[in-house]
């Protein structure tokens, strides 16, 4: 298996690229998840928003994709390790689904947030007229 941790950066940025393909060729919710994103930076792109709404939602979508391959993970890495019924096992894949869905409520919420200020800020622009 070798020694990952002293590699190179450009080899632990491989071993990065191959994780993420991996995730996304086995993962339904991480494609979903993925083409939400892409989706989400075509809408800010047309509409150009403030560049504190492009950090929030990258941030936010960062976390679910991240939070999405580390729940892929625990969940190949217990499989692995233990494919047997387990109760800890269910109970440290239940807890990683939740930090999924924890991050995606997060997301929602920065979605809530910023369409509640694009309404604001039509509302004004047409009062203003």
């Amino acid at each position: 298996m070798g020694n990952y941790k002293d590699q190179p950066f450009p080899a632990r940025l491989r071993c990065a690229w191959h994780g993420l393909r991996h995730g996304l060729r086995a993962e339904a919710s991480l494609k979903l998840q993925a083409l939400c994103f892409a989706a989400v930076l075509a809408l800010l792109s047309w509409l150009r928003p403030d560049a504190i709404w492009w950090a929030l939602v990258l941030l936010a979508s960062g976390a679910v994709l991240a939070a999405e391959l580390l729940n892929t993970a625990i969940e190949q890495l217990a499989d692995a390790l233990h494919p047997h019924e387990s109760a800890a096992i269910r109970a440290a894949k239940d807890c990683a689904a939740a930090g999924v869905l924890l991050a995606v409520l997060g997301a929602l919420g920065v979605a809530a947030a910023f369409a509640v200020h694009l309404l604001r800020a039509h509302g004004a622009s047409l009062y203003d007229s």
